[in-house]
C-alpha cells in the first residue's frame, strides 16, 4: 500500500486521503519540519556574519599587539629592578634590538624608565655598554649651549651613578659630545671635563645644607686656573657660570625627587650589600648609599626614602671574618658604645637603631674592600677630588 502510494507521488499522482488521526500527526511534522528550516536558516545567517572575523587576521594582530605591550611593559618593569636583565629579557622577546643605538634611543626617549638604572646600565664598562654611552650622549644636543645649560640637559636624562671609573667614563663622554657641538669654546675635552666636575661640586657646595662653608666667585674662579691648556678661562664665562648655579640648582629627574634629593646625587658609592638585623639576627638585602659621610639603605633602588641612616661619625670600618657569609666588613664605635643610627619601622615611625655594631656582607672580596676604602674616604674628602686631580695633573704634564 505505502509502495504504490510512493509510486503514484512520484508519478505526478496525489496520494491517496489519510485518516484523520494520520492527517493530524503529518501537520505537526511539517510544522516542526518548517521550524527547523527557519532556525536553521537563522544559524547559516549567523555563521555567514561571524566567519569573516573569524578569518580576518585584525584579532589575532590584535592579540599579539596586547601581548607585545604586556611583555615590553614587564621589560621595563625589570629594567628599573635591574637594567641588564630587563634589557636581556626585551631583546629576547624581539621587542629591543641589541644594537648600541636602538639601547641609547630606548633609554633616552622611552617614559617611565628609572633615572638611576639608566644611570648604572650606562656606566659599565663592557664594550656594548661602552658604544651605547657614546650613542646616548650623542642624542642631546648641545649647540649653542654654556656648559651648565649642557649639564642641565644631561644630568636630568639619567642620575649619575656613586662609582668613580663609571663617573669618569661618563662625564669624557659629555666633555667630547660638549666640544664637538661646540668647537673652539675650550682647548681640549680635559678643561671641559676638569670645569664640568667644578660645576657639579660648586652646585653641591652651594645648595646641600651639610656644606657650610659656601664657596666664593673668586674661590671658584682660582679653583679653574690654567685648566684651558695651560691657561686661563674668560672671567666672564665663569662668572657667568657661578651665577647661574647660584641662582638655580641642578634638578634631579622625579624617580629620585624627595627630600634627600642633594644628599644623594652623586654619591660616594652605592649598591647591594646584606646586613644583619640589630634585634633579629637574620641577613637581609639592602641597596647602600654611601654620601655626605653618611650610609643611607633601602629596600629597593627605587625607594624615594632610605629605611636606615647611619652617620659614620666616630666610627671605624674593618675587614671582618665572620662564620655565616663570606667577604664581611664591620663598622664600629672605637670607644665600644652603641652607634647613634636611626631606622624607619613598618608604621613610618622613626626610632633609634639598636646595633653595637654593623655587619655587612659584599658579593666578592674586591667589592667589600671598594666599599671599606669608599667608607673610610668619604669620611675625609670630596668624591670627585681624585678624579679632578689626576685630570689638572694631565693639563700640567701636557702643557709643559
Amino acid at each position: 500500500m505505502a509502495i504504490r502510494r510512493k509510486d503514484s507521488f512520484l508519478w505526478g499522482k496525489a496520494p491517496p486521503k489519510l485518516p484523520p488521526g494520520e492527517r493530524g500527526q503529518g501537520e505537526g511534522i511539517k510544522i516542526y519540519k518548517c521550524e527547523l528550516l527557519d532556525d536553521i536558516q537563522k544559524l547559516r545567517m549567523e555563521i555567514n556574519h561571524v566567519m569573516p572575523e573569524i578569518h580576518s587576521p585584525e584579532p589575532k594582530e590584535q592579540n599579539k599587539n596586547v601581548v607585545r605591550n604586556r611583555r615590553f611593559i614587564r621589560g621595563k618593569k625589570k629594567f628599573n629592578m635591574d637594567p641588564k636583565k630587563g634589557v636581556h629579557y626585551l631583546v629576547e622577546n624581539d621587542l629591543l634590538e641589541w644594537r648600541a643605538e636602538s639601547v641609547a634611543e630606548f633609554l633616552y626617549k622611552e617614559e617611565g624608565l628609572n633615572k638611576t638604572a639608566i644611570g648604572n646600565f650606562l656606566g659599565e664598562r663592557e664594550e656594548m655598554h661602552l658604544q651605547t654611552l657614546k650613542a646616548f650622549v650623542g642624542l642631546h644636543e648641545f649647540s649653542d649651549l654654556n656648559l651648565v645649560q649642557a649639564l642641565r640637559q644631561f644630568l636630568w636624562s639619567f642620575r649619575l651613578p656613586g662609582e668613580a671609573q663609571k663617573i669618569d667614563r661618563m662625564m669624557e663622554a659629555f666633555a667630547t659630545r660638549y666640544c664637538d657641538c661646540n668647537p673652539g669654546v675650550f682647548q681640549s675635552t680635559d678643561t671641559c671635563y676638569i670645569l664640568s666636575f667644578s660645576i657639579i661640586m660648586l652646585n653641591t657646595s652651594l645648595h646641600n645644607p651639610n656644606v657650610k662653608d659656601k664657596p666664593s666667585l673668586q674661590r671658584f674662579v682660582s679653583m679653574n686656573r690654567g685648566i684651558n691648556h695651560g691657561e686661563d678661562l674668560p672671567t666672564e664665562l665663569l662668572t657667568k657660570l657661578y651665577a647661574s648655579i647660584r641662582s638655580e640648582p641642578f634638578k634631579i629627574p622625579e624617580d629620585d625627587g624627595n627630600d634627600l634629593t642633594l644628599t644623594f646625587f652623586n654619591p660616594d658609592r652605592e649598591g647591594w650589600l646584606l646586613k644583619i638585623g640589630g634585634r633579629v639576627k637574620t641577613w637581609k638585602r639592602r641597596w647602600f648609599i654611601l654620601t655626605d659621610s653618611c650610609l643611607y639603605y633601602f629596600e629597593f633602588t627605587t625607594d624615594k626614602d632610605p629605611i636606615g641612616i647611619i652617620p659614620l661619625e666616630n666610627l671605624c670600618v674593618r675587614n671582618l671574618q665572620d662564620t655565616n657569609k663570606p667577604y664581611c666588613l664591620e663598622l664600629y664605635n672605637p670607644k665600644g658604645q652603641k652607634i647613634k643610627a636611626c631606622k624607619t619601622e613598618n608604621k613610618g615611625r622613626v626610632v633609634q637603631g639598636k646595633h653595637q655594631s654593623y655587619k655587612l656582607s659584599a658579593a666578592s672580596a674586591e667589592e667589600r674592600d671598594a666599599w671599606i676604602e669608599a667608607i673610610r674616604a668619604s669620611i675625609t674628602k670630596d668624591p670627585f677630588y681624585d678624579l679632578v686631580s689626576l685630570r689638572k695633573r694631565k693639563v700640567i704634564s701636557n702643557t709643559s
